[in-house]
């Protein structure tokens, strides 16, 4: 993940310059040590209050990550509908 900002991690202080129509320059330093270079599209978070840059692959791998104890014969998205819909029967039933 190509975070500035991380309390887990040494971070290195690079500064960077946001442009007159909000473009950011990364300093050279920083593309390197995160592999980037012209063209990539990071996508931008904000984590608390720092701004965090990452790759779309990374995004994807820390999402699978974060669902992998998920059986794959188990539908969240099922699940879901079939809550939402025990909740909308609970308040026709009140009405």
């Amino acid at each position: 993940m190509m975070e500035a900002y991380s309390s887990m991690e040494t971070t290195t202080a690079n500064e960077a310059r946001i442009g007159a129509h909000g473009q950011v320059a990364i300093p050279e330093s920083a593309r390197s040590a995160t592999n980037l270079g012209a063209g990539d599209r990071p996508a931008a978070r904000m984590v608390g209050e720092p701004l965090v840059l990452e790759r779309p692959g990374e995004i994807a791998r820390r999402l699978q990550d974060r669902f992998r104890h998920i059986p794959p014969e188990v539908s969240l998205v099922d699940e879901l509908i079939a809550e939402r819909r025990l909740e909308a029967a609970r308040e026709a039933a009140e009405d």
